[in-house]
């Protein structure tokens, strides 16, 4: 699985943060490594010069292998508290949309019963 770290003008990007980010997301959402082809992560300071609460954003979008992409967004006093909600929010919405996968895949169709095939050829 690989993940992309990205960030705008307004966040400091350094290999330290990269790493904290590659290695939140490959931990909460290790189990999902089958089906999660690629997690590309967004991080911006909405609000830098005004310094509000609640201003450090972190989107998520995990690429998987047979559904639509997964996106999630969070909001944090900082940056650390913007990537974890980001983080639970992924790993939440993948347990849900792979488990439809998985659902969907498991299904097998209805049996056609032989007496109703029967009756369509017969003449009578």
């Amino acid at each position: 699985m690989e993940v992309n770290v990205n960030t705008d003008n307004t966040i400091q990007r350094h290999q330290g943060l990269d790493e904290r980010v590659r290695t939140q997301v490959e931990e909460a959402i290790a189990r999902f490594g089958d089906h999660v082809r690629r997690v590309d992560v967004h991080l911006s300071n909405e609000n830098k010069e005004k310094h509000e609460d609640g201003s450090n954003y972190c989107m998520m979008e995990a690429l998987v292998s047979g559904y639509a992409p997964v996106v999630v967004h969070a909001h944090g006093d900082n940056l650390a508290q913007s990537i974890a909600g980001a983080v639970t929010k992924l790993k939440r919405a993948l347990d849900s949309a792979i488990g439809r996968l998985n659902d969907k895949n498991k299904r097998e169709p209805l049996p056609v019963d032989a007496l109703s095939d029967k009756d369509l050829t017969s003449d009578s």
